[in-house]
């Protein structure tokens, strides 16, 4: 985990499709839904700006196909040339949707053109809901600007269009639904591959090598929590405020209805030699492909003393950083930041996917999705892995899904964390504490459930009195 803003540079993963591929052998891994028949989508374009500060691309989606369309099944990618040197910052400025319900997420093409080299990709949350065939979204009035704000060059870009100042068809703007492409035309080299045809999900859910704890624990010094394979942190260091310590003692376990539920505390007054953070991980990284799943209850507000320390509230797993931009690096986070921070202003989740990153001076190589809207409440967490992607769900809706480049190479840990960035949020030495709760951990290694999947997997070991269950192999 790393409190630095979300960058990516290009560098690529040589090989990396059929490296992934191959590396899965004789698995059969499940495949994510595709296009339904009768589902088409055009892309409608306006340029909104033509100065040197910002890209301000409206975008409509119109529904040319004889049935619905759930928005959140579609993912509209518009191609720029990147400013040598430039990361780059989206905003929503107004969409008849809502901004809260569109997401903006920029990757790298695997084949950089004269004209394209970056992309900003467009998705929707669950409740941009359902577009009726004949329909459109209205506008999506969107930008994008370089992080520092130094000026930028869009004459090269390949989407931008500076005599389109009122909508209409635009091919350079590509459309997929369901993975599958339905609309435009991408930088040569750069055209995406269809989702494969899906197998059909597997009923009962897939059986093999899991690891599953529904968290049925005493407290931090219970022997069972070490014996299952979990090491509750104590030894300091990053990332977050210097001088904190890592509580062990703040990690504690009740029952809430009939299930047992871990608590992770953070604590301050204001200063690191107060600030107390919490990390649950396992000792052994042996967790690679397949599929991770949580329940975790993210929370707004502190249980006591004043709010708006910029708190971090995770569920990820990762491996280490042998060198920096070490190529075999691997980390995929869920991040809920309450109070922003990284540059946010306010409420934001973040998944992520790393390559590698190099500490000193900062550079990172990584895809991020984000949703800026509060998520406090219980939420169900899914992240698979698999030879092509990696797809991050929400409460059952897809919320990001990132390229092939960034899959991992190593096996890694799985870990719950809660910290906060620095102490600049909240500049009181009033007291105050912040609960992030995990109800139960699964992973399926090798297989692709879908969050159904999930939820009937983890109904099945709670029927039948399971409440752990490790059989993946070290690796």
């Amino acid at each position: 985990m790393s409190d630095q803003t979300r960058t990516r540079t290009m560098r690529l993963r040589a090989a990396l499709a059929v490296a992934a591929v191959t590396g899965l052998g004789a698995t059969a891994l499940t495949a994510l839904p595709a296009a339904a028949a009768g589902e088409a989508v055009t892309v409608q374009y306006r340029q909104s700006a033509t100065g040197s500060d910002q890209v301000e691309p409206w975008l409509k989606v119109v529904n040319t196909g004889t049935t619905g369309v759930p928005l959140s099944q579609v993912k509209v990618r518009y191609y720029f040339k990147a400013d040598a040197g430039a990361s780059y910052t989206y905003a929503c400025s107004w969409a008849v949707k809502g901004c809260a319900h569109i997401t903006g997420t920029f990757g790298t093409l695997a084949n950089p053109t004269a004209t394209a080299d970056r992309y900003l990709e467009v998705g929707f949350t669950a409740g941009a809901g359902t577009l009726a065939p004949g329909a459109d979204t209205g506008d999506m009035q969107l930008r994008f600007h370089r992080s520092n704000w130094q000026p930028l060059n869009q004459s090269d870009d390949y989407s931008f269009g500076p005599a389109q100042t009122a909508y209409a068809n635009w091919t350079k703007v590509t459309a997929t639904v369901g993975g599958i492409p339905v609309w435009g035309t991408a930088p040569a080299g750069n055209e995406p591959t269809p989702t494969p045809t899906p197998t059909g999900p597997t009923t009962p859910p897939p059986t093999g090598a899991a690891l599953f704890d529904d968290f049925d624990y005493t407290g931090h010094t219970d022997p069972a929590i070490g014996a299952h394979g979990w090491s509750v942190r104590s030894n300091a260091g990053g990332p977050g405020v210097p001088g904190a310590t890592w509580a062990p003692e703040n990690v504690t376990f009740a029952k809430e209805g009939t299930n047992s539920i871990m608590n992770l505390r953070t604590s301050t007054a204001g200063t690191g030699e107060s600030t107390r953070h919490t990390e649950v991980l396992t000792k052994a990284t042996k967790f690679k492909n397949g599929t991770y799943a949580a329940r975790v209850r993210f929370s707004d507000a502190p249980v006591s003393g004043p709010d708006g320390d910029r708190v971090v509230q995770t569920f990820f797993t990762i491996n280490d950083l042998k060198a920096p931009m070490a190529d075999d690096y691997a980390e995929y986070d869920f991040e809920y930041l309450p109070n922003g921070g990284w540059g946010e202003p306010a409420n934001i989740l973040y998944t992520t996917s790393w390559e590698t990153y190099r500490p000193d001076p900062w550079e990172a190589v990584n895809q991020h999705s984000e949703v800026r809207a509060s998520y406090a409440g219980w939420h169900d967490l899914v992240l698979t892995v698999d030879g092509d992607s990696i797809v991050y769900y929400v409460d059952g809706q897809e919320f990001g899904r990132h390229d092939a480049r960034y899959l991992p190479e190593r096996p890694m840990s799985i870990n719950f964390n809660q910290w906060l960035i620095d102490l600049a949020g909240q500049t009181s030495t009033t007291p105050r504490s912040y609960d992030q709760k995990v109800d139960y951990v699964l992973h399926v290694k090798d297989q692709v459930l879908t969050p159904a999947q999930v939820a009937a997997k983890v109904a099945a070991y709670r029927s039948a009195g399971t409440a752990f269950e490790d059989t993946v192999p070290a690796s």
